[in-house]
């Protein structure tokens, strides 16, 4: 039977490089782009694209329904910082979309659906380092709480309704393609450009502020491994710890002066501060490495030298 995706969420951070890797794979015709705004210009040029309110069931299965989707992946969401200035609008969305998902999974519209969690759901009394992939969560911001309500309901849905949903816990993730959106580890993405343009930066955490990491190429990867694996092998149906590297604004800095002498930067923490100092410092993927050959490929040099090239250097 042939595949039909659905990106809804597509003009994110992550959905829009998603959506150009399975359009790769599995041709532009076959890869249905959705947001609730239109996206770049090339993303709308590479294959369908709708206009779609997450939100909004009925609008969402009748896009299911006429392209014949077999599966969803469900990208939107309010992130951490932009969260916390709009609580009820983010729990809205981060969960209202889910559960639209999910029932569709319940009603055998759709058969497969990839749900991404992040480190969020972890807080202030969970293991900073190598944060195992079961222990105590306790979240302290609105995006996290909303990420572990919805592991636990994706976990519901499978066991109770057999929906086979995918999930991993995403890192910080930088990228030269896009800009973040609104989330706490977005100075490992600015600190490049404003590298570039200034050469120098003013960092919204403090110096020592050890977070986990990702490079966008790992992330869409771990997306595609974890999708592609026999249902069998996804013992985890709430969702992986996923891990690549760890660093700090002060690291970051280090690895960029090496190919910017005179870069420079400060800190004055803001409220975001906060936030990161309630996450893992570093994360125990240990379960995605076993059960479907997890492996992360770029370090923070790799990530720097590949992030500097692409942005100007």
């Amino acid at each position: 039977m042939k595949k039909y995706i659905l990106i809804i969420g597509a003009c994110g951070q992550i959905g829009t490089e998603l959506t150009y890797a399975l359009r790769d794979t599995y041709g532009s015709e076959n890869v249905i782009a959705s947001d609730i705004r239109e996206g770049n210009e090339d993303l709308m040029g590479s294959g369908p694209f709708e206009i779609l309110d997450a939100t909004d069931y009925d609008a969402l299965e009748e896009i299911i329904a006429y392209y014949q989707i077999n599966e969803v992946y469900l990208m939107a969401a309010m992130l951490s910082a932009t969260a916390e200035k709009f609580p009820m609008r983010a729990w809205n969305l981060n969960m209202n979309s889910l559960f639209n998902v999910l029932n569709l999974g319940k009603e055998k519209k759709v058969e497969k659906i990839f749900w991404p969690s992040s480190i969020a759901v972890f807080g202030l009394n969970t293991p900073k380092s190598d944060t195992p992939q079961s222990t105590i969560m306790e979240p302290s911001t609105v995006y996290g709480i909303s990420k572990q309500s919805g592991e636990r309901w994706c976990e519901y849905y499978h066991h109770k309704f057999g929906v086979d949903v995918r999930s991993v816990r995403y890192p910080g993730l930088i990228s030269w393609k896009t800009m973040p959106g609104g989330g706490t580890t977005d100075y490992a993405v600015e600190i490049y450009h404003k590298a570039l343009s200034e050469k120098k930066y003013s960092c919204f955490l403090k110096a020592d502020t050890s977070l986990p990491m990702m490079f966008m190429d790992d992330a869409i990867r771990a997306t595609l491994q974890i999708m592609y694996a026999d249902a069998e092998k996804v013992r985890i149906r709430s969702s992986y710890n996923l891990a690549a590297m760890s660093f700090t604004p002060i690291e970051i800095a280090e690895s960029i002066k090496k190919h910017i002498p005179d870069f420079e930067i400060s800190f004055m923490p803001d409220f975001r501060q906060a936030i990161a100092d309630s996450w893992p410092s570093s994360i125990d993927d240990s379960s995605a490495q076993k059960d479907w050959k997890w492996e992360s490929e770029f370090d923070l040099e790799k990530t720097t030298e590949v992030m500097l090239k692409n942005l100007g250097v």
